[in-house]
């Protein structure tokens, strides 16, 4: 038992022990202030003897807030194993190469840094990725004419500079953001970055399902904003560049952004995969729009993919004899269907 003793108020206390200091609770962060000033002062001046309840609290604060204990890391480790061949052990079999690649890189990085590397992707695509098309469009060369959708409207280089610069401007303030905020739509989905990484027919099967799905959806949010109030309030600053350049993909209202950011996330939603899986689905739809906005009709093969997903699609749901018709069409030719 602790030993008591009587105090000079004629009140019996106890005095506890070193080590039953270390077991309580510090007060409450508006006490610790009182009680450390009169612990201090006592030792200035003649003072009575304060109470050993303030001198104890007193202490125990001082004691506490020099050595605050170190909160724990809000964003742990992804892989939970220490070496490659504990990760070999809990699969049953020896890691791939791509496999022992992805465990050197992220054992020692979060699940939400491997997602924020969609803002550097992103920041790539956009910077990037258009400067082919930007430059065959600055030559004015006769064989690549052709192929242009408005041959007659051609860009300045000081008017293609100022696109980039309001891209950029909406990426670091709309975009990069955003990406830092979703993270946890990312989690509760079930994007997964841990090991055994996904096969290749399982990435391009998932991958698939993410085309058809964000084709589908964005085609009748893109109706919605070329209605009356979508396209006054939203939808016309994206249409400000009348001959599209590489660009002017992502050059867009923000609310659109917004907006059109559902479905290219509704794809991984039903159908979640490897963070590997939807890294690469961000790049290559980008990379899409990019290509439906350069202004020229020699389409690549992912802006060839959706428009024939367009067209399967109208086939269940529209004229069939009439739409099976265009497929015959060559790509050329489509630069005729565009206004």
């Amino acid at each position: 038992r602790e030993p008591s003793t009587w105090n000079g108020a004629g009140f019996k206390t106890r005095q506890k022990s070193h080590s039953s200091l270390l077991r309580d609770q510090s007060p409450t962060p508006s006490a610790i202030p009182i009680f450390g000033f009169f612990f201090t002062f006592q030792y200035l001046i003649p003072f009575p003897q304060l109470p050993p309840r303030i001198t104890q609290f007193a202490a125990r604060s001082r004691r506490r807030t020099l050595q605050p204990p170190l909160p724990p890391s809000p964003f742990p480790p992804m892989l939970p194993y220490k070496s490659i061949e504990e990760a070999a052990a809990h699969l049953g079999r020896n890691l791939t190469y791509a496999e022992t690649l992805w465990f050197n890189y992220s054992a020692d990085k979060s699940d939400y840094v491997l997602f924020c590397h969609n803002i550097l992707f992103l920041f790539l695509i956009f910077s990037v990725v258009p400067l082919p098309i930007v430059f065959i469009q600055l030559l004015r060369s006769p064989s690549f004419g052709k192929y242009k959708i408005q041959p007659k409207v051609q860009l300045s280089t000081a008017e293609i500079f100022k696109c980039y610069k309001d891209v950029m401007l909406t990426f670091f303030f709309i975009v990069g953001p955003l990406q830092l905020v979703s993270y946890p739509s990312v989690k509760i989905v079930g994007i997964h970055t841990g090991l055994p990484l996904p096969s290749g027919w399982e990435i391009a099967a998932q991958l698939f399902v993410y085309f058809v799905v964000e084709d589908y959806t964005n085609y009748w949010v893109h109706r919605f904003l070329h209605g009356k109030w979508g396209y006054e309030n939203i939808h016309k600053v994206h249409h400000e560049y009348t001959a599209p350049i590489a660009f002017a993909a992502p050059y867009a209202h923000w609310a659109e952004i917004l907006i059109l950011g559902i479905p290219s996330f509704l794809g991984p939603a039903m159908v979640p995969g490897h963070m590997i899986t939807f890294w690469l689905w961000i790049a290559l739809r980008q990379m899409e729009a990019i290509d439906t906005h350069s202004g020229y009709a020699c389409i690549c093969f992912l802006a060839t993919l959706t428009i024939y997903i367009f067209h399967l699609y109208l086939c269940f749901y529209g004229d069939r004899d009439k739409i099976m018709s265009t497929l015959q069409i060559p790509l050329i030719h489509l630069k005729n269907s565009f206004p």
